[in-house]
């Protein structure tokens, strides 16, 4: 009795670990299968003919302030959109299915979120080939 008791509270114990670790891990291997970016053409989105970067966020979000800094930091110059303060923003925000922060805009990419990876292979495809 005590034996056929202890070997069904190990079954639950593993049912229900199982589920804790399927709900812990779960979205990040979706997250992992999305891919980095998608491909467009984003033209309207740029305020003039040179700027071929742009990015949406706001000044309280912290992966907007990593990809802000990161741009900088590789002396991309880049059009900034306040979502929360600017129209426009908003509106391009929505336009462009903006459900997460930042939405950045590298030449005919459209990337979501903090990415260093994502934001080099952009930057890198939007340089013009050398000869």
């Amino acid at each position: 009795m005590f034996a056929k008791t202890a070997r069904n509270l190990a079954i639950y114990a593993l049912i229900l670990a199982a589920g804790l670790a399927a709900g812990r891990y779960l979205p990040q291997v979706a997250r992992m299968m999305m891919p980095k970016y998608s491909e467009g053409n984003f033209a309207a989105y740029y305020p003039d003919a040179r700027t071929r970067v742009v990015v949406y966020g706001t000044e309280t979000c912290p992966y907007c302030a990593k990809a802000r800094a990161y741009l900088k930091t590789r002396h991309v110059a880049f059009a900034d959109f306040d979502v929360a303060k600017s129209d426009k923003g908003k509106q391009d925000f929505a336009k462009l299915g903006g459900k997460a922060m930042p939405v950045i805009l590298i030449g005919d990419r459209q990337l979501v979120g903090f990415d260093q990876g994502a934001i080099d292979a952009a930057l890198d495809k939007l340089k013009p080939p050398t000869m």
